[in-house]
């Protein structure tokens, strides 16, 4: 079980948006630039890092999802928080 994880993420709006970021990411687009173009929130100047982070810091879907990741690479199928759709790329974590 992770400890604390390392992750990226891009923000949208709509959950149709998100299923399509994520299949371009899947078939080969790089997450970083996808973050740059797409996503909505501030982290977009870093790729979307949002460095790493325990659980009790995120809201609690987004969180979730972070923390069910398991391999690095790893992606998560979109996420709603009340800030939108959600992207999450585990981009590292520490282990207990």
């Amino acid at each position: 079980m992770h400890k604390e994880v390392r992750a990226s993420h891009i923000l949208v709006k709509t959950k149709e948006e998100a299923e399509k970021l994520r299949e371009e990411i899947v078939n080969g687009k790089d997450f970083a630039k996808a973050a740059l173009e797409e996503s909505l929130c501030p982290s977009k100047r870093d790729g979307g890092d949002l460095g790493f982070f325990k659980r009790g810091v995120m809201v609690k879907p987004f969180e979730d999802a972070a923390f069910e990741l398991k391999e690095i690479g790893d992606i998560s199928e979109p996420v709603e928080t009340q800030f939108g759709w959600h992207l999450i790329k585990l981009t590292g974590f520490i282990d207990e």
